[in-house]
């Protein structure tokens, strides 16, 4: 078995990937980058899912660095990680870039 390395770019692109691979994480998203702040209880009466799901969906989102929390107690607050959201749409666009089909290369 050959042993690969993955660039760093490769590992970042596939986490953003993975964060972004679920339809309520995408609503989530797309629901807070319309706002500059947003509690959690705003974002489980946004979505048809359990408190406890939404909890897991953030949770995933938030280790991928695409949105970031702060604790208000007794409440928490998101927003979107502006840093990290432009390294992934600048990494993704790289991405399928390169990855573009080159006119006599691809299938038919």
């Amino acid at each position: 078995m050959v042993n690969k390395d993955y660039t760093v770019k490769q590992e970042q692109v596939a986490r953003f990937a993975k964060a972004l691979g679920h339809p309520a994480r995408i609503a989530i998203l797309q629901f807070l980058a319309n706002r500059t702040t947003c509690y959690f209880g705003d974002i489980h009466e946004e979505l048809p899912i359990a408190k406890a799901t939404v909890s897991q969906h953030l949770k995933e989102l938030k280790e991928a660095g695409l949105i970031q929390g702060e604790v208000e107690t007794p409440k928490v607050k998101y927003c979107i990680n502006r840093e990290t959201w432009q390294l992934a749409k600048a990494l993704f666009v790289e991405f399928f870039d390169d990855c573009a089909c080159k006119k006599e290369s691809c299938c038919r």
